[in-house]
C-alpha cells in the first residue's frame, strides 16, 4: 500500500510488519477486538442470503462475526499474513483475499453490506477508503465502521500515550495516522461517513476493558515499540515512561490482568 501522506511508510502502513504480527495480535488483540466487531456487525441486516464485505479484516474477528449469521463473507487485508490466517479457519462462506482497501479489486455495489473494525482509520488515505466502501455496496446497503474516540487509539496505546504527555507533553507529537484524530469526534465522523456517499449515519459509542497480561514484564515493554509517541523518547525518558507504566499496572492489576477501559465509535449508515 503506498501512502499519498507519508513519504516513508508507517508501520501501521507496513504490511510486512503486520505479516510479522499475526501470532501475537491473534493471541493479544483479537478477543479485545472481537467484543467490537460482534458489536459492528450486530448493527448489520444480514443473514444467509446476504453478500458482506470486511475492509481490513486483520485476523478476522468482524469476518468471523458476519460468517455466523450464513452470509458470504469476502474478507480483505494488505498484510498477506493476516490474510492466510483467516483463510486457514477453512470456513466456505468466507473468502480472504489481499487487497489494498484504498483501491479495492472489487465490482461497484457488488455487496450488501460493508464493514471496517478500526481498519480504515490507519489507511494513509482513510478517505479513499471510506469511498471504496460506499463504491462496492449497493443502493440501500448498510456499512458498519469502528473507530476508536481517542487520537491516541486503545489499550497500551492509550495508557502508554497517557503517561508521555503527563511526563513529557513537549514530546507528545500528533498521532502519524491523521484519520485516528479526524474520525476520533463523532460529529467529524459522521461528516466523513457522508462526505464518502453514505447517509444517516447513527454513531453508538460503546467501551470495553482491554484485559492485559502482565504475568511477564518483558512482554508488555515489546508492546511498546509499535507505539509512534514511544519512538520519539530518548533513553532516559523512556526508562522514566516503562517505569510509570509499570507502577500504574501495580497499582491497579488483579493477579496477573491489568484493564485499560477503551471507547469505540461505531457508524451505521445506509449507501445513497
Amino acid at each position: 500500500m503506498q501512502s499519498s501522506e507519508q513519504a516513508k511508510p508507517l508501520p501501521y502502513n507496513d504490511p510486512a510488519r503486520w505479516d510479522k504480527m499475526v501470532t501475537a495480535y491473534e493471541a493479544q488483540s483479537q478477543p479485545f477486538t472481537t467484543l467490537f466487531a460482534d458489536a459492528a456487525v450486530a448493527t448489520l441486516p444480514i443473514g444467509p442470503s446476504s453478500r458482506v464485505l470486511d475492509v481490513a479484516t486483520g485476523t478476522g474477528a468482524a469476518a468471523l462475526a458476519a460468517a455466523r449469521t450464513g452470509a458470504a463473507v469476502t474478507a480483505i487485508d494488505f498484510s498477506a499474513g493476516m490474510v492466510a490466517r483467516v483463510r486457514a479457519h477453512g470456513l466456505q462462506n468466507i473468502e480472504a483475499r489481499q487487497m489494498d482497501g484504498q483501491a479495492l479489486d472489487l465490482p461497484d455495489a457488488a455487496f450488501d453490506a460493508a464493514v471496517s473494525v478500526f481498519g480504515v482509520m490507519l489507511f494513509p488515505d482513510w478517505r479513499a477508503g471510506l469511498r471504496e466502501m460506499a463504491r462496492v455496496t449497493r443502493p440501500g446497503g448498510t456499512v458498519a465502521i469502528a473507530v476508536w474516540k481517542s487520537a491516541d487509539g486503545a489499550a497500551v496505546h492509550l495508557l502508554l500515550s497517557q503517561i508521555i504527555r503527563r511526563l513529557y507533553p513537549d514530546n507528545v507529537t500528533p498521532m502519524p495516522c491523521r484519520g485516528l484524530a479526524e474520525l476520533a469526534d463523532p460529529g467529524r465522523f459522521a461528516a466523513a461517513v457522508i462526505a464518502a456517499g453514505f447517509t444517516d449515519p447513527v454513531i453508538a459509542e460503546i467501551t470495553h476493558d482491554f484485559k492485559l497480561d502482565v504475568a511477564n514484564p518483558g512482554d508488555v515493554d515489546k508492546l511498546f515499540e509499535f507505539m509512534p509517541h514511544w519512538s520519539g523518547l530518548d533513553a532516559d525518558k523512556s526508562a522514566a515512561v516503562a517505569r510509570a507504566f509499570h507502577a500504574e499496572i501495580d497499582s491497579r492489576r488483579v493477579g496477573n490482568s491489568f484493564a485499560i477501559p477503551s471507547t469505540a465509535l461505531i457508524a451505521t449508515a445506509q449507501r445513497h
